[in-house]
């Protein structure tokens, strides 16, 4: 089915300086093609005919709110995405880590949790997890309300296994969830060590100084400045020689940090060096 095209271009810049104004959450610098995609959608599932009429849901009803901004943040996500990279993590990064005291890592948008615990089973094999504290935020605090549960589907679990065993695991993956119905519920002992909070990387500064920081396949929504102005967030936030790891299609090429940073595999993770 075609997705309607009810939002105009002119409608959406209406839109964002509304939510800017009303509710503190500034999206004008998100990528302005997949931001009139996912509104447009929006007004298909919800039954608005026209953009008057989620205006004024969005105005006069400020409970909606959350359900916009779950709709218009990409929450696609699962564990040990992308296997090679946290197989890097595990043979690469991790040993250069285990040499600090204490190690603070930031997961930026870290959407339904799914990257947290799957950090949290590799630092765990890693033995240095007694020692790591896992930072996990996004902007939308429905999906973290989610992702603090520990719980995800069943179903899943026999491609998150498989994701797993290709990213290094030698466990079995079972053991680190119970099965309730048609639930997984991770373990609490791999609980103990995140702390989830909503933070905007739009507008909110840094909150400590971290070894590693993750953020993947979040800035790719973003504006060219707006990118330049989360690097330099991130850069705030990094220790020096830290690693900063990043999606498959982001990279530090042609940053306002590039020639502090040192690739360490491919385009996916940098060190701080200056």
């Amino acid at each position: 089915m075609l997705e309607p095209n009810i939002i105009k271009d002119d409608d959406l810049e209406m839109l964002l300086l509304d939510v800017s104004r009303l509710y503190g959450y500034d999206f004008t610098q998100y990528s302005k093609a997949s931001l009139k995609r996912r509104v447009n959608r929006i007004c298909m599932i919800d039954k608005f005919s026209s953009f008057a009429e989620l205006r004024y849901k969005l105005l006069n009803h400020p409970d909606y709110l959350l359900r916009f901004v779950e709709e218009i943040t990409v929450n696609v996500t699962e564990m040990f995405r992308d296997p090679i990279f946290f197989k890097t993590l595990r043979e690469r990064i991790f040993p250069q880590l285990g040499t600090y005291p204490f190690i603070r890592i930031w997961l930026a948008g870290c959407s339904t949790g799914e990257e947290v615990y799957s950090m949290a089973i590799l630092l765990k094999e890693a033995n240095l997890y007694h020692k790591s504290l896992i930072y996990a935020t996004d902007i939308n605090p429905g999906v973290l309300a989610k992702a603090r549960t520990g719980m995800f589907p069943l179903h899943q679990m026999k491609q998150y296994s498989e994701n797993y065993i290709l990213a290094g695991g030698k466990e079995d993956f079972s053991s680190y969830y119970t099965a309730n119905y048609d639930m997984a519920k991770f373990n609490t002992d791999l609980t103990n060590k995140m702390i989830f909070s909503t933070h905007n990387l739009v507008s909110d500064s840094s909150f400590n100084e971290f070894q590693l920081i993750v953020c993947r396949n979040v800035l790719i929504y973003f504006d060219k400045d707006l990118q330049n102005n989360v690097f330099s967030l991130f850069d705030d936030s990094l220790d020096n020689l830290g690693f900063l790891a990043l999606g498959a299609k982001e990279t530090l090429r042609f940053s306002n940090i590039e020639r502090k940073y040192q690739q360490v595999d491919t385009e996916k993770i940098w060190r701080k060096i200056v």
